[in-house]
């Protein structure tokens, strides 16, 4: 079984939730900070691929409401890998992965039905 990546930012609330539940499961996990190590192209696709755009562009951010009509019109086209490169902390938070799952935000009941526990 690999060990469960989680990226997000560190002073980011639900991130620090989401972290704190593995540690508390002993689970151990590799944490990624976003604004440091920016997903790649390739990555950014894979996560909306699986989750959809929807889900993984966060709408209610402040760097969301800062974006130009440009930026904001690519993320509904084929320009949104590029903007979410560009602003991860466009990216809702966090984004876990583990045994070819993605996941996006934080709830312990989801979690826990992840990890099956």
């Amino acid at each position: 079984m690999s060990q469960p990546i989680l990226f997000g930012i560190p002073n980011c609330d639900t991130v620090r939730k989401a972290r704190k539940w593995l540690d508390d499961q002993g689970l151990a996990h590799e944490f990624i900070d976003l604004r440091a190590d920016t997903p790649s192209t390739h990555k950014i696709t894979e996560w909306l691929a699986a989750v959809g755009a929807e889900r993984l562009i966060n709408r209610r951010s402040t760097t969301f409401k800062q974006l130009s009509h440009g930026d904001k019109a690519a993320l509904e086209d084929d320009g949104a890998v590029s903007v979410l490169q560009a602003q991860p902390t466009l990216i809702k938070r966090p984004v876990l992965e583990w045994n070819n799952t993605v996941s996006v935000g934080f709830k312990a009941e989801d979690y826990a039905q992840l990890f099956d526990i």
